[in-house]
């Protein structure tokens, strides 16, 4: 399984970087981490460091056409569009890679967190 993140362009390939930080990136970069340790295969792209990779990708680059960047962050699964404009719960992302997240642990406590807000170039470095 591959799980593969297109982010919308930020400064550094997670956007945890700067004084006024989303607090959404962090939460969303230790998800990716916590997925890694239970074997999944995670590739995360920025907008503004690998624009190739967005065209390249025929899903990716016909979203950006038809929605503009408003459909950045992408998440596909296997090369499939299973989330947009939004970075998904951690519980919602172990449930896309067909893992549980232990109830009780400090990892079901992280899934539970809102996710409403989304990152803004603006705000980073």
């Amino acid at each position: 399984m591959k799980l593969e993140v297109f982010d919308p362009p930020m400064c550094c390939s997670t956007g945890v970087c700067g004084t006024d930080i989303d607090p959404v990136l962090p939460r969303f970069a230790a998800d990716l981490e916590w997925l890694r340790t239970q074997g999944i295969n995670i590739e995360r792209y920025n907008l503004a460091q690998q624009p190739g990779l967005f065209v390249a990708n025929e899903k990716v680059k016909a979203a950006l056409h038809e929605e503009g960047d408003s459909c950045l962050p992408l998440i596909l699964v296997d090369g499939q569009i299973i989330s947009r404009s939004a970075y998904p719960e951690r519980a919602v992302l172990a449930d896309y890679a067909g893992i549980k997240v232990p109830t009780g642990s400090a990892d079901a406590v992280g899934a539970r967190r809102s996710l409403n807000v989304l990152p803004s170039a603006s705000k980073c470095c």
